[in-house]
């Protein structure tokens, strides 16, 4: 893999694990998730008519996208009310490109080389090593990581290809941002009033707008790479974020971390290094 493409990668996975700290640290996980979807879709506005509209084939991926990207904010917020971020984290975002190595040779007909397997397969063991520290409880936690870990894969592959299909990823991007907020905001004002969902924007909205504009930016370079390189091989590089997560989850929060975490980053980290030799 090209290392402008790897640089990239790992500068979006930094942003994505900080846009998951803001909704770990807050208050009303939920609302702080459909902030930060809401803003996004703002952060995307002043891009759109810069950039070409995304080809007509490309439109069918973005409203499924945007139905999974609600599905998968719904499972973030749940996820970090059962959970710390350190063990939630990893266990979400992990699970989700084993899933893509084991089954992007069916479904997209990509077969890795035996050096990017190798070190996609390696990030993957390095995640997973947060079973055994699993063991001691959060079954609710890992739960819920998990099935998120499943929303993840589907919707990295709808928006792999519909990136591709697009002519622009870029632009798929910005455009697949602009619904899954209508769509949370409409959930949480069925079930939250309008009153609360108000007081929350009023107060937290910068909070939003930050982190929105590090999850658009984290998944267009995702998405920008996924037309450079095979999907397995990015979806697991970009999930060397649980570096970032681990050293944010002891170093802000001061979440507890056991050996496990550490021996994962590690197993993780030489992964990294196997896809950039590879």
């Amino acid at each position: 893999m090209p290392l402008d493409v790897i640089l990239l990668v790992l500068f979006g996975a930094l942003l994505h694990a900080t846009w998951n700290a803001i909704v770990k640290a807050g208050k009303d996980k939920s609302l702080d998730a459909a902030l930060i979807s809401a803003g996004g879709a703002v952060a995307s506005l002043p891009f759109l008519p810069l950039l070409p509209l995304p080809q007509p084939q490309a439109w069918p991926f973005i409203g499924a996208s945007a139905v999974l990207q609600f599905a998968y904010f719904q499972l973030v917020a749940a996820a970090y009310r059962a959970g710390d971020i350190g063990l939630v984290y990893p266990l979400m975002r992990g699970g989700a490109p084993l899933l893509i190595v084991a089954t992007s040779g069916f479904i997209l007909g990509e077969h890795l080389t035996g050096g990017a397997l190798a070190g996609t397969m390696t990030i993957c063991v390095g995640i997973l090593t947060l079973a055994f520290e699993a063991r001691r409880g959060g079954r609710d936690a890992i739960a819920l990581a998990l099935i998120n870990a499943c929303v993840i894969a589907t919707y990295t592959y709808v928006d792999g290809i519909g990136a591709r299909l697009s002519g622009n990823a870029i632009s798929y991007t910005l455009w697949m941002s602009l619904l899954p907020p209508v769509l949370l905001f409409a959930w949480a004002l069925s079930q939250r009033g309008l009153v609360t969902v108000a007081t929350h924007v009023g107060r937290n909205w910068w909070r939003g707008l930050i982190g929105g504009a590090g999850s658009i930016a984290s998944y267009g370079l995702a998405l920008w790479a996924m037309t450079k390189a095979p999907v397995a091989t990015v979806a697991a590089l970009r999930e060397t974020a649980i570096l970032f997560a681990l050293a944010i989850s002891v170093l802000v929060l001061k979440e507890k971390a056991s050996i496990w975490r550490y021996l994962a980053g590690v197993i993780i980290a030489l992964g990294g290094l196997i896809l950039k030799l590879a």
